[in-house]
């Protein structure tokens, strides 16, 4: 299938089939295909966390709001977390990046205010979740990005250290009652002229 085919198909899933689990071959694929994410000089400040545990998967659907049933019938859970720990990310600079990348960081990044760069390594992170829902879409697994979530409760039910949640994704498969299928509902976009602007 095209990719524009499977960007009309995919949509954000209302009701998953409780009763349908994604295959750990998949979901082994999908960890390996967010390992590969793009992020400006491969900082790669993130922690994709994924969560099938039901007692767990609930305790953060409670945290979710209007979002619980969502999450409480997919398969998994995935949360995206960014490292927030500036001193712990210098050190993943120099232990892990290329020469280039670390004079980069150094030069244009290292001695800006704390808050700019958290910023930055933010937007690496959302550059991950883009190419996470392409990859389900083109395995047939539905998926629900959601920042309507409580990051800091998210982060105490998960333990984690040195990383701020930003935001999860429910994945699994649509209940067929779903009325927010492309199929059902069409999708509503604006036309091509009114988002692009072609400079020749």
């Amino acid at each position: 299938m095209d990719f524009k085919t499977l960007a009309e198909e995919r949509y954000t899933t209302k009701i998953f089939d409780a009763s349908k689990k994604i295959p750990e071959t998949q979901v082994e694929e999908l960890k390996e295909i967010l390992k590969l994410s793009p992020s400006s000089i491969n900082s790669q400040p993130w922690l994709f966390s994924f969560v099938s545990n039901d007692e767990i998967k609930n305790s953060l659907a409670e945290a979710s709001f209007f979002n619980a049933p969502k999450i409480k019938n997919a398969s998994h859970l995935v949360v995206f977390s960014v490292m927030d720990n500036l001193e712990r990310f210098e050190k993943h600079v120099e232990d892990n990046l290329a020469e280039g990348s670390i004079n980069y960081y150094k030069q244009f990044v290292k001695g800006q205010p704390a808050e700019t760069t958290i910023t930055w390594l933010t937007h690496q992170v959302y550059l991950s979740l883009g190419f996470f829902l392409a990859a389900c879409a083109a395995m047939k697994i539905d998926s629900t990005p959601m920042e309507g979530i409580e990051p800091l409760k998210y982060k105490q039910i998960l333990n984690l250290q040195d990383h701020k949640v930003l935001f999860a994704v429910a994945i699994g498969y649509r209940d067929n009652t779903d009325k927010n299928q492309p199929s059902i509902n069409g999708k509503s976009r604006l036309a091509v002229d009114k988002v692009v602007d072609s400079i020749k």
